[in-house]
């Protein structure tokens, strides 16, 4: 997948194409850019912002687009109306996913755009814009209109959209309760997306958000699923915030890896050949946990499934904290007799797929659940009581768990390992 930032140039690299570039890398894949200005700015203060030429902007378009399929494009600062007017040139005719964060000001004050180029951002760049994500000081600047009790969310959104953009998300609205919240509008229809606020200023959360959403969007997520993901991961890089310089803490999104590790694997796994014969009829999670998890809200799995359509696989939902609930148990229950073990999936039970973990080097155990008490089955602890009973007398981690079902009850085959690479490495062998 090939992402193109076209922005700013940011040399403390929190904000900008730099920081773009790395919230693509972390998603593994391949981030263009295309530099719209040059800016001198750091955590302290900012200085000078001077745009680059109508020449080399155009070139720089030209080389990008004549060379490489762009899936996504997200544009960030664009400062002055003959950038904006040569962007709307080229991008106009395009059928690519363009999200448009409209920088105004950075987080140390410095101007991103041009006072004298608002009136054609709003006519040139919105209209490119499948999704605009304006914070609440930004919606206020686009729509000139504050919003407040009268002037709800709502209606500043559908004076940005009736600017041209498709969608429009209004990021940063407080709530009570430790919660901030964001005002979506579609097409046919409007919502709220809340989550965990963090009280501290920062430098690049809002380009994480907008490069997190265009990744998504490439990827044919829906826009409310796209949005669940940004939030997430802009949450993390938040949380993850580091002081780097003498100012304001830079967001870093390369600290929790474990999104990435697991996006990767299973886009690898919905490509393995033939791969849909070992879909259950339950479906499938793939699931990767932090260090020392607690629950099943420390492991990362699919907010849905991994499911068979016909001879593709495909992924049904988010990637999220807490969106396994089968599959992360029995993780939770390897985990804490074998801390090295952190990924699992499961697939579907054959007997062909038996027969060759036995021939590999594949370290196996199984639990019979026809043997299961009235209260286990009572209590819904199915899942905890045979992976328990699978490997209280085991030396060592089990490559996979497997048990022949019950009356009502599919058979399975849950894979273990330390990474979700590892995993796939030992379904290699299996199918």
């Amino acid at each position: 997948m090939n992402l193109l930032s076209i922005g700013g140039s940011d040399p403390s690299s929190g904000a900008g194409i730099q920081s773009d570039i790395k919230v693509f890398s972390k998603f593994n894949v391949h981030g263009l850019t295309i530099i719209t200005a040059i800016t001198g700015q750091n955590t302290t203060k900012f200085g000078i912002a001077e745009p680059v030429s109508k020449k080399i902007l155009k070139n720089q378009l030209e080389t990008v687009f004549s060379d490489f399929k762009i899936d996504g494009i997200k544009i960030g600062m664009v400062y002055d109306s003959q950038i904006i007017k040569v962007l709307y040139d080229y991008l106009q005719k395009l059928n690519t996913p363009i999200v448009v964060d409209p920088v105004i000001q950075s987080t140390t004050g410095g101007k991103l755009i041009k006072k004298s180029a608002i009136k054609d951002f709003q006519k040139y760049i919105i209209p490119l814009a499948t999704v605009i994500t304006p914070n609440k000081f930004e919606a206020e600047i686009l729509s000139k209109t504050k919003i407040n009790s009268k002037n709800t969310p709502e209606k500043i959104a559908k004076i940005i959209q009736k600017m041209g953009a498709k969608n429009v998300v209004i990021t940063g609205l407080e709530e009570k309760k430790n919660k901030i919240s964001d005002f979506v509008l579609e097409k046919k229809s409007k919502y709220f997306l809340s989550g965990e606020k963090i009280s501290k200023i920062n430098h690049g959360s809002g380009g994480n958000y907008s490069a997190a959403l265009i990744f998504s969007l490439a990827k044919n997520k829906t826009l409310k699923e796209s949005l669940r993901f940004a939030k997430l991961f802009t949450f993390n890089s938040i949380k993850n915030a580091k002081k780097l310089g003498k100012g304001i803490e830079i967001t870093d999104a390369n600290e929790d890896t474990i999104n990435s590790e697991l996006t990767d694997a299973i886009n690898k796994f919905v490509k393995i050949k033939d791969i849909y014969k070992n879909i259950p009829e339950c479906q499938t999670n793939f699931v990767y946990s932090k260090q020392k998890p607690k629950s099943t809200k420390d492991v990362l799995g699919v907010l849905g499934r991994i499911v068979k359509a016909g001879k593709q696989v495909i992924v049904a939902g988010d990637i999220t904290y807490g969106g396994s609930k089968h599959v992360a148990t029995a993780l939770l229950v390897v985990n804490k007799q074998f801390p090295n073990i952190f990924a699992a999936i499961n697939l579907k039970y054959q007997e062909k797929t038996i027969s060759k973990i036995k021939k590999s080097r594949l370290k196996f155990s199984s639990y019979d659940r026809t043997h299961e008490p009235k209260k286990v089955k009572d209590q819904g602890s199915t899942i905890e009581w045979g992976i328990k009973n699978s490997i209280m007398n085991l030396k060592n981690a089990p490559d996979v768990i497997f048990h022949k079902g019950d009356f009502g009850k599919e058979p399975m085959i849950i894979v273990f390992g330390e990474s979700p690479n590892s995993v796939l490495k030992k379904i290699s062998k299996m199918v």
